[in-house]
């Protein structure tokens, strides 16, 4: 019995010496990436740099053509975050095939171009947001060999999601709504302009 009793007495020992050393360990900060992560861990804040490509379709004001087409172009922007929100400003350029023939009139949407604010929401690297700002871009009318063209400016308005693959890049999904204003084409003998509805993807570098 006693050797059993001196047992345990040295087996508790062992134990205490072993909780006295461990305790003397110097703390180890948790590991990156853990349960205690802040939820807008993922930054949105910065500048950035991208590229997007779309479809488009519209109507001409006063015509019965409504040209659509492919799209492509650049864009930049600049995100302050605080918190979940994040607040932005964003430019783009767009070279679009957008055409339609009715009749004897063809008219064109060359290019088109946006200044934009942005208002979103983080939920860490996903991030939904809405946009809308100004528009500018040229509508070009054709008929029996004659051309005339009026860059004409106007306003848009959409919504898009944008998600963060790495800390420098991401991916964005985005509709806009554009109101080229209407001017007055001789070709015509009237007021056209060109309002459409775009669908593009893109992807954004950030600096």
């Amino acid at each position: 019995m006693s050797r059993i009793v001196l047992g345990a007495v040295a087996l508790i020992a062992a134990g205490w010496t072993q909780a006295t050393q461990a305790a003397d360990l110097p703390y180890k900060s948790p590991a990156p990436y853990t349960v205690n992560q802040p939820l807008n861990a993922y930054s949105w804040a910065g500048p950035y740099l991208g590229a997007n490509l779309g479809y488009d379709w519209g109507s001409v004001a006063n015509n019965p053509a409504k040209p659509s087409g492919f799209e492509g172009g650049v864009q930049a922007g600049y995100n302050w975050q605080s918190g979940p929100w994040v607040f932005g400003v964003e430019g783009d350029i767009e070279a679009t095939a957008a055409d339609d023939t009715f009749a004897p009139w063809k008219f064109s949407n060359p290019w088109f171009g946006t200044a934009r604010g942005r208002v979103g929401y983080a939920l860490n690297n996903i991030l939904f947001y809405g946009t809308g700002g100004l528009a500018f871009g040229e509508l070009r009318g054709e008929t029996f060999g004659l051309s005339e063209s009026h860059t004409t400016v106007g306003w848009t308005a959409g919504v898009g999601t944008e998600f963060g693959l790495t800390q420098n890049l991401s991916a964005k999904v985005e509709y806009l709504y554009v109101d080229l204003s209407d001017s007055h084409f001789v070709v015509t003998g009237a007021s056209n302009g060109y309002r459409f509805g775009l669908v593009r993807a893109g992807l954004n570098y950030h600096f």
